[in-house]
């Protein structure tokens, strides 16, 4: 099941609680900003996630996934290959 446009398990963040977080896939601005470049992204070019552009994993995603305070070592780059394959 799809949860955001990076790969961010939002079922398993802990902001969803913390900022009563809908999800990117729910909302028009993220709470903590007035945009997510990453979800522009995604919307502009009519994909459900990053998984499903031909430039996947882009270096915007990966900076993302592997930042020092943020990421989450890859995982959310990893979540979106599974939703592109319907896996599991």
């Amino acid at each position: 099941m799809i949860e955001s446009r990076c790969g961010i398990s939002c079922s398993q963040c802990h902001y969803k609680e913390e900022f009563n977080c809908k999800g990117c896939l729910a909302i028009n601005k993220p709470f903590w900003g007035d945009s997510c470049p990453i979800k522009d992204c995604c919307e502009e070019k009519k994909h459900s996630h990053c998984g499903e552009c031909t430039n996947f994993p882009c270096t915007l995603l990966i900076g993302f996934s592997y930042d020092k305070d943020q990421g989450d070592n890859g995982l959310r780059i990893e979540n979106c290959r599974c939703w592109k394959q319907n896996c599991k």
